[in-house]
Protein backbone atom coordinates (compact mmCIF):
# COMPACT_ATOMS: atom_id res chain seq x y z
CA UNK A 1 0.00 0.00 0.00
CA UNK A 2 1.28 3.79 -0.20
CA UNK A 3 0.89 5.92 2.71
CA UNK A 4 -2.35 7.39 2.17
CA UNK A 5 -3.98 3.77 1.77
CA UNK A 6 -2.15 2.67 4.84
CA UNK A 7 -3.23 5.89 6.78
CA UNK A 8 -6.67 5.14 5.59
CA UNK A 9 -6.35 1.37 6.75
CA UNK A 10 -5.17 2.42 10.49
CA UNK A 11 -7.12 5.70 10.57
CA UNK A 12 -10.35 3.05 11.27
CA UNK A 13 -11.84 2.55 14.22
CA UNK A 14 -9.65 4.93 16.01
CA UNK A 15 -10.52 7.62 18.57
CA UNK A 16 -8.39 10.06 17.72
CA UNK A 17 -4.56 10.55 16.28
CA UNK A 18 -2.33 13.38 17.27
CA UNK A 19 -1.07 14.92 15.27
CA UNK A 20 -2.58 13.13 12.01
CA UNK A 21 -0.93 15.00 9.71
CA UNK A 22 2.71 13.92 11.28
CA UNK A 23 1.66 9.78 10.98
CA UNK A 24 0.78 10.48 7.11
CA UNK A 25 4.23 12.06 6.80
CA UNK A 26 6.20 9.60 9.17
CA UNK A 27 4.45 7.19 6.68
CA UNK A 28 5.33 8.76 3.48
CA UNK A 29 9.05 8.85 4.94
CA UNK A 30 8.54 4.55 5.57
CA UNK A 31 7.42 4.11 2.07
CA UNK A 32 9.97 6.36 0.09
CA UNK A 33 12.84 5.02 2.32
CA UNK A 34 12.12 1.45 3.17
CA UNK A 35 12.69 2.03 6.63
CA UNK A 36 9.32 0.76 8.62
CA UNK A 37 8.38 2.94 11.38
CA UNK A 38 8.79 1.68 15.45
CA UNK A 39 5.47 0.90 16.71
CA UNK A 40 4.86 0.75 20.63
CA UNK A 41 2.14 -0.54 23.25
CA UNK A 42 2.74 -0.87 26.86
CA UNK A 43 1.03 -3.58 28.53
CA UNK A 44 1.04 -4.01 32.19
CA UNK A 45 0.52 -7.63 33.43
CA UNK A 46 -1.83 -5.98 36.14
CA UNK A 47 -4.38 -9.04 35.48
CA UNK A 48 -3.49 -12.37 33.87
CA UNK A 49 -6.30 -13.01 31.41
CA UNK A 50 -6.50 -10.30 28.17
CA UNK A 51 -9.83 -9.50 27.03
CA UNK A 52 -11.78 -8.15 24.35
CA UNK A 53 -11.07 -4.77 25.49
CA UNK A 54 -7.12 -5.01 25.15
CA UNK A 55 -7.63 -7.10 21.48
CA UNK A 56 -8.59 -3.57 20.29
CA UNK A 57 -5.07 -2.06 20.21
CA UNK A 58 -4.04 -5.64 19.46
CA UNK A 59 -5.66 -5.62 15.96
CA UNK A 60 -4.30 -2.14 15.35
CA UNK A 61 -1.01 -3.25 15.89
CA UNK A 62 -1.58 -5.98 13.68
CA UNK A 63 -2.96 -3.79 10.87
CA UNK A 64 1.09 -2.28 11.97
CA UNK A 65 2.77 -5.72 11.48
CA UNK A 66 0.92 -6.20 8.28
CA UNK A 67 1.80 -3.40 6.92
CA UNK A 68 5.65 -4.09 7.35
CA UNK A 69 6.08 -1.85 9.99
CA UNK A 70 8.33 -2.69 13.69
CA UNK A 71 5.86 -3.65 16.27
CA UNK A 72 7.18 -3.24 20.01
CA UNK A 73 5.38 -4.65 22.95
CA UNK A 74 6.37 -3.51 26.38
CA UNK A 75 5.31 -5.83 29.09
CA UNK A 76 5.42 -2.53 32.04
CA UNK A 77 6.60 -4.84 34.47
CA UNK A 78 8.77 -2.38 36.42
CA UNK A 79 5.65 0.38 36.32
CA UNK A 80 3.24 -2.54 37.44
CA UNK A 81 5.19 -2.04 40.55
CA UNK A 82 4.11 1.46 40.67
CA UNK A 83 0.47 0.96 39.93
CA UNK A 84 -0.83 2.91 36.76
CA UNK A 85 -3.30 5.64 38.32
CA UNK A 86 -5.12 6.79 35.04
CA UNK A 87 -9.12 7.25 35.59
CA UNK A 88 -8.56 6.26 39.00
CA UNK A 89 -10.06 7.96 42.15
CA UNK A 90 -7.33 6.64 44.00
CA UNK A 91 -4.01 5.23 44.58
CA UNK A 92 -3.52 2.24 42.74
CA UNK A 93 -2.31 -0.86 44.45
CA UNK A 94 1.43 -1.74 43.04
CA UNK A 95 1.91 -5.44 42.30
CA UNK A 96 4.21 -7.77 43.86
CA UNK A 97 7.09 -9.11 41.91
CA UNK A 98 6.03 -12.36 42.00
CA UNK A 99 2.11 -10.91 41.04
CA UNK A 100 3.76 -9.36 37.89
CA UNK A 101 5.53 -12.59 36.62
CA UNK A 102 3.01 -14.72 36.95
CA UNK A 103 0.26 -12.47 35.23
CA UNK A 104 3.17 -11.42 32.69
CA UNK A 105 3.99 -15.00 31.09
CA UNK A 106 0.14 -15.91 30.38
CA UNK A 107 0.11 -13.03 28.14
CA UNK A 108 2.33 -14.25 25.68
CA UNK A 109 0.34 -17.01 24.62
CA UNK A 110 -2.73 -14.71 24.33
CA UNK A 111 -1.18 -11.88 22.48
CA UNK A 112 0.04 -14.40 20.33
CA UNK A 113 -3.43 -15.10 19.29
CA UNK A 114 -3.63 -11.92 17.54
CA UNK A 115 0.24 -10.81 16.65
CA UNK A 116 2.54 -12.62 14.76
CA UNK A 117 4.48 -13.69 17.19
CA UNK A 118 7.30 -13.97 14.51
CA UNK A 119 7.16 -9.99 13.83
CA UNK A 120 6.70 -9.26 17.55
CA UNK A 121 9.23 -7.73 19.79
CA UNK A 122 8.81 -8.36 23.14
CA UNK A 123 10.46 -6.13 26.31
CA UNK A 124 10.22 -5.66 29.53
CA UNK A 125 10.65 -2.08 30.68
CA UNK A 126 12.69 -3.24 33.85
CA UNK A 127 15.07 -3.75 31.74
CA UNK A 128 15.83 0.26 31.43
CA UNK A 129 14.21 1.64 34.17
CA UNK A 130 15.23 -0.71 36.73
CA UNK A 131 19.10 0.23 36.46
CA UNK A 132 18.82 3.94 36.63
CA UNK A 133 20.10 5.78 39.08
CA UNK A 134 18.40 8.56 41.60
CA UNK A 135 20.34 11.03 39.20
CA UNK A 136 19.04 9.38 36.29
CA UNK A 137 15.69 10.14 37.63
CA UNK A 138 16.12 13.60 39.03
CA UNK A 139 17.24 14.87 35.43
CA UNK A 140 14.01 12.96 33.94
CA UNK A 141 11.86 13.85 36.52
CA UNK A 142 13.34 18.08 35.53
CA UNK A 143 11.95 18.30 32.51
CA UNK A 144 8.40 18.93 33.03
CA UNK A 145 6.58 20.61 35.71
CA UNK A 146 4.47 19.94 38.55
CA UNK A 147 1.69 22.26 36.70
CA UNK A 148 1.62 20.31 33.71
CA UNK A 149 1.02 16.77 36.11
CA UNK A 150 -1.94 18.42 37.56
CA UNK A 151 -3.73 18.84 34.41
CA UNK A 152 -4.03 15.82 33.89
CA UNK A 153 -8.05 14.92 34.71
CA UNK A 154 -8.28 12.20 37.70
CA UNK A 155 -5.11 14.22 39.11
CA UNK A 156 -6.92 17.27 39.17
CA UNK A 157 -10.15 15.87 39.95
CA UNK A 158 -8.35 14.13 43.14
CA UNK A 159 -6.95 17.41 44.20
CA UNK A 160 -9.76 19.46 44.13
CA UNK A 161 -11.62 16.82 46.33
CA UNK A 162 -8.75 16.92 48.91
CA UNK A 163 -7.75 13.40 48.31
CA UNK A 164 -4.15 12.47 48.27
CA UNK A 165 -1.79 12.12 45.40
CA UNK A 166 1.20 10.03 45.78
CA UNK A 167 4.47 10.81 44.32
CA UNK A 168 5.51 7.56 43.27
CA UNK A 169 2.16 8.46 40.79
CA UNK A 170 3.62 11.32 39.18
CA UNK A 171 6.41 8.75 38.50
CA UNK A 172 4.28 6.62 36.48
CA UNK A 173 3.93 8.93 33.42
CA UNK A 174 7.29 9.76 33.51
CA UNK A 175 8.15 6.28 33.31
CA UNK A 176 6.23 5.20 30.32
CA UNK A 177 7.39 8.76 28.61
CA UNK A 178 10.96 7.47 28.88
CA UNK A 179 9.64 4.19 27.80
CA UNK A 180 9.65 5.94 24.03
CA UNK A 181 12.55 7.58 24.89
CA UNK A 182 14.49 4.13 25.29
CA UNK A 183 12.65 2.73 22.12
CA UNK A 184 12.97 5.80 20.09
CA UNK A 185 9.30 5.25 19.12
CA UNK A 186 7.75 6.60 16.13
CA UNK A 187 4.22 5.59 17.09
CA UNK A 188 2.79 5.09 20.61
CA UNK A 189 -0.95 2.85 21.15
CA UNK A 190 -3.21 3.50 23.68
CA UNK A 191 -6.44 3.55 25.47
CA UNK A 192 -8.37 6.91 25.71
CA UNK A 193 -7.25 6.90 29.30
CA UNK A 194 -3.90 7.04 28.15
CA UNK A 195 -4.24 10.45 26.66
CA UNK A 196 -2.02 12.19 29.29
CA UNK A 197 0.80 9.85 29.49
CA UNK A 198 1.30 9.51 25.44
CA UNK A 199 1.09 12.95 24.83
CA UNK A 200 3.79 13.95 27.61
CA UNK A 201 6.11 10.87 26.14
CA UNK A 202 5.75 13.40 23.06
CA UNK A 203 7.09 16.27 25.43
CA UNK A 204 9.80 14.35 26.94
CA UNK A 205 11.14 12.85 23.31
CA UNK A 206 11.27 16.48 22.10
CA UNK A 207 13.42 17.13 25.22
CA UNK A 208 15.43 14.54 24.62
CA UNK A 209 15.92 15.14 21.11
CA UNK A 210 13.95 12.65 19.53
CA UNK A 211 10.86 13.11 16.60
CA UNK A 212 8.43 13.25 18.95
CA UNK A 213 5.87 10.09 18.42
CA UNK A 214 2.07 10.03 17.07
CA UNK A 215 -0.65 9.49 19.62
CA UNK A 216 -3.01 6.55 17.81
CA UNK A 217 -5.80 6.85 20.65
CA UNK A 218 -7.89 3.60 20.66
CA UNK A 219 -11.94 4.00 21.72
CA UNK A 220 -12.46 2.01 25.40
CA UNK A 221 -15.05 -1.44 24.96
CA UNK A 222 -17.68 -0.99 26.86
CA UNK A 223 -18.44 -4.19 28.69
CA UNK A 224 -21.31 -6.59 28.94
CA UNK A 225 -23.13 -4.33 32.12
CA UNK A 226 -23.23 -1.83 28.97
CA UNK A 227 -22.38 0.94 31.03
CA UNK A 228 -18.76 0.95 32.05
CA UNK A 229 -15.46 -0.26 30.51
CA UNK A 230 -14.57 -3.51 29.70
CA UNK A 231 -12.67 -4.42 33.06
CA UNK A 232 -12.19 -7.86 34.71
CA UNK A 233 -11.82 -5.95 38.46
CA UNK A 234 -15.80 -5.05 37.04
CA UNK A 235 -16.61 -8.64 35.83
CA UNK A 236 -18.21 -7.81 32.75
CA UNK A 237 -15.34 -9.00 30.31
CA UNK A 238 -15.08 -11.79 27.77
CA UNK A 239 -11.97 -13.30 27.79
CA UNK A 240 -10.08 -14.07 24.74
CA UNK A 241 -9.36 -17.55 26.67
CA UNK A 242 -12.79 -17.93 27.25
CA UNK A 243 -14.44 -21.72 25.72
CA UNK A 244 -15.52 -20.94 22.60
CA UNK A 245 -19.39 -21.70 23.99
CA UNK A 246 -18.93 -19.30 26.69
CA UNK A 247 -17.64 -16.64 24.34
CA UNK A 248 -20.55 -16.66 21.87
CA UNK A 249 -23.09 -16.52 24.54
CA UNK A 250 -21.62 -13.63 26.17
CA UNK A 251 -21.36 -12.03 23.24
CA UNK A 252 -25.03 -12.67 22.10
CA UNK A 253 -25.84 -10.99 25.87
CA UNK A 254 -24.60 -7.52 24.89
CA UNK A 255 -27.04 -5.26 24.25
CA UNK A 256 -28.64 -4.38 20.91
CA UNK A 257 -26.82 -0.68 21.15
CA UNK A 258 -23.40 -1.70 21.44
CA UNK A 259 -23.10 -4.12 18.23
CA UNK A 260 -21.77 -0.89 16.20
CA UNK A 261 -19.18 -0.70 18.58
CA UNK A 262 -18.43 -4.26 18.58
CA UNK A 263 -18.69 -4.63 15.24
CA UNK A 264 -16.52 -1.39 14.14
CA UNK A 265 -13.52 -2.10 17.15
CA UNK A 266 -13.47 -5.98 16.74
CA UNK A 267 -14.13 -7.02 13.29
CA UNK A 268 -13.03 -6.01 9.79
CA UNK A 269 -16.80 -6.59 8.32
CA UNK A 270 -17.14 -3.32 6.28
CA UNK A 271 -19.37 -0.33 8.29
CA UNK A 272 -22.06 0.22 6.13
CA UNK A 273 -22.81 -3.62 5.68
CA UNK A 274 -23.10 -4.11 9.10
CA UNK A 275 -25.31 -1.65 9.50
CA UNK A 276 -27.64 -2.28 7.02
CA UNK A 277 -27.75 -5.83 8.59
CA UNK A 278 -28.44 -4.33 12.47
CA UNK A 279 -31.11 -2.13 11.43
CA UNK A 280 -32.53 -4.98 9.45
CA UNK A 281 -32.22 -8.07 11.66
CA UNK A 282 -30.83 -7.45 15.07
CA UNK A 283 -30.72 -11.11 16.10
CA UNK A 284 -28.65 -12.32 12.68
CA UNK A 285 -26.40 -9.46 13.27
CA UNK A 286 -25.97 -10.35 16.52
CA UNK A 287 -25.72 -14.06 16.05
CA UNK A 288 -23.18 -12.89 13.19
CA UNK A 289 -20.74 -10.80 15.71
CA UNK A 290 -20.81 -13.82 17.84
CA UNK A 291 -19.76 -16.27 15.16
CA UNK A 292 -16.80 -13.65 14.20
CA UNK A 293 -15.88 -13.17 17.66
CA UNK A 294 -15.51 -17.02 18.46
CA UNK A 295 -13.86 -17.87 15.00
CA UNK A 296 -10.85 -15.01 15.52
CA UNK A 297 -10.33 -16.53 18.67
CA UNK A 298 -10.34 -19.80 18.05
CA UNK A 299 -11.27 -21.54 14.78
CA UNK A 300 -14.18 -21.24 12.44
CA UNK A 301 -15.62 -24.65 13.24
CA UNK A 302 -15.74 -23.59 16.80
CA UNK A 303 -18.13 -20.64 15.87
CA UNK A 304 -20.53 -22.53 13.99
CA UNK A 305 -20.50 -26.01 17.29
CA UNK A 306 -20.89 -22.92 19.35
CA UNK A 307 -23.78 -21.71 17.96
CA UNK A 308 -25.18 -24.70 17.74
CA UNK A 309 -24.56 -24.89 21.49
CA UNK A 310 -26.49 -21.60 22.05
CA UNK A 311 -29.07 -22.20 20.15
CA UNK A 312 -30.16 -25.67 21.97
CA UNK A 313 -29.76 -23.77 24.90
CA UNK A 314 -31.43 -20.52 25.02
CA UNK A 315 -33.16 -20.70 21.70
CA UNK A 316 -34.62 -24.29 22.28
CA UNK A 317 -34.37 -24.12 26.53
CA UNK A 318 -32.67 -27.24 26.22
CA UNK A 319 -30.12 -28.63 28.53
CA UNK A 320 -26.34 -29.01 26.96
CA UNK A 321 -25.32 -32.37 25.92
CA UNK A 322 -22.51 -32.63 28.36
CA UNK A 323 -21.78 -30.84 31.61
CA UNK A 324 -19.73 -31.17 34.69
CA UNK A 325 -20.91 -34.03 37.79
CA UNK A 326 -20.50 -33.33 41.67
CA UNK A 327 -20.20 -35.64 43.96
CA UNK A 328 -21.34 -34.55 46.70
CA UNK A 329 -18.72 -35.29 49.85
CA UNK A 330 -21.19 -37.04 52.80
CA UNK A 331 -20.53 -34.21 55.35
CA UNK A 332 -22.36 -31.85 53.34
CA UNK A 333 -25.25 -33.78 53.31
CA UNK A 334 -28.24 -33.31 55.96
CA UNK A 335 -29.71 -36.36 58.05
CA UNK A 336 -32.75 -35.95 55.86
CA UNK A 337 -31.09 -36.05 53.09
CA UNK A 338 -30.61 -32.49 51.73
CA UNK A 339 -27.91 -29.78 51.18
CA UNK A 340 -27.93 -26.57 51.57
CA UNK A 341 -28.26 -25.21 47.62
CA UNK A 342 -25.82 -22.16 49.04
CA UNK A 343 -23.10 -25.41 50.03
CA UNK A 344 -23.79 -27.04 46.76
CA UNK A 345 -22.73 -24.17 44.58
CA UNK A 346 -19.51 -23.43 46.67
CA UNK A 347 -18.70 -27.12 45.80
CA UNK A 348 -19.23 -27.17 42.52
CA UNK A 349 -17.16 -24.15 41.75
CA UNK A 350 -20.31 -21.75 40.73
CA UNK A 351 -19.74 -19.46 43.59
CA UNK A 352 -16.60 -18.47 45.45
CA UNK A 353 -18.02 -18.73 48.82
CA UNK A 354 -21.76 -18.97 50.57
CA UNK A 355 -21.85 -15.43 50.58
CA UNK A 356 -21.80 -14.79 46.52
CA UNK A 357 -23.76 -18.11 46.35
CA UNK A 358 -26.43 -16.63 48.98
CA UNK A 359 -26.32 -13.38 46.54
CA UNK A 360 -27.20 -15.29 43.59
CA UNK A 361 -29.74 -17.20 44.35
CA UNK A 362 -31.30 -14.12 46.16
CA UNK A 363 -31.04 -12.14 42.95
CA UNK A 364 -33.00 -15.11 41.26
CA UNK A 365 -30.27 -16.89 38.62
CA UNK A 366 -30.07 -19.85 40.21
CA UNK A 367 -32.11 -23.28 38.54
CA UNK A 368 -32.87 -26.48 40.28
CA UNK A 369 -34.25 -29.05 37.73
CA UNK A 370 -35.48 -25.65 35.53
CA UNK A 371 -37.25 -24.03 38.60
CA UNK A 372 -36.06 -20.96 39.98
CA UNK A 373 -35.14 -20.59 43.22
CA UNK A 374 -34.57 -17.14 45.41
CA UNK A 375 -34.40 -18.35 49.28
CA UNK A 376 -30.78 -17.90 50.12
CA UNK A 377 -31.55 -20.55 52.55
CA UNK A 378 -33.00 -23.03 50.52
CA UNK A 379 -32.31 -26.86 51.46
CA UNK A 380 -32.65 -29.10 48.25
CA UNK A 381 -32.94 -32.90 48.34
CA UNK A 382 -30.10 -34.78 47.14
CA UNK A 383 -31.22 -36.93 44.09
CA UNK A 384 -28.60 -37.99 41.21
CA UNK A 385 -29.52 -36.35 37.98
CA UNK A 386 -30.38 -33.29 39.97
CA UNK A 387 -29.63 -30.69 37.77
CA UNK A 388 -28.38 -26.50 39.53
CA UNK A 389 -28.27 -23.85 36.67
CA UNK A 390 -26.43 -20.69 37.67
CA UNK A 391 -27.11 -17.90 34.78
CA UNK A 392 -27.90 -19.07 31.31
CA UNK A 393 -24.36 -20.93 30.66
CA UNK A 394 -23.03 -22.78 33.79
CA UNK A 395 -24.42 -26.14 35.04
CA UNK A 396 -23.61 -29.07 37.14
CA UNK A 397 -25.18 -32.33 37.38
CA UNK A 398 -25.50 -33.65 40.59
CA UNK A 399 -23.78 -37.35 40.74
CA UNK A 400 -24.54 -38.60 44.08
CA UNK A 401 -22.60 -38.62 47.71
CA UNK A 402 -19.23 -39.98 47.41
CA UNK A 403 -18.32 -42.44 50.26
CA UNK A 404 -16.17 -41.49 53.01
CA UNK A 405 -13.04 -43.76 51.39
CA UNK A 406 -13.37 -42.11 47.84
CA UNK A 407 -11.40 -39.07 48.90
CA UNK A 408 -12.14 -35.24 47.83
CA UNK A 409 -15.32 -34.73 45.62
CA UNK A 410 -14.87 -34.63 41.46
Amino acid sequence: MDAREQFALLQRGTAEILPAEDLQRKLEHSVRTGKPLRVKLGLDPSAPDLHLGFSIPLRKLRQFQDLGHEVVLIIGDFTAMIGDPSGKSETRRPLSTEEVEINARTYAEQYSIILDPDRTRVVFNSQWLGPMTFYDVIHLTSKYTVARLLERDDFAKRMAEGRPIAVHEFLYAFCQAYDSVHLQADVELGGTDQRFNILMARDIQREYGQEPQVAVFMPLLVGLDGVQKMSKSLGNTIGLREPPEEMYAKVMSIGDGLMHDYYEYLTQIPMAEARRQIEADPMAAKRRLAREMVASFHSATAAREAESVWERIHRKRQLPESMPELLLPADAVKPDGSVWLARLLTLAGMAAGTREARRLVEQGGVLVDGQRVTDPDAEIPVREGTVVQVGRRRFVRVAGIQKQEEGAAV
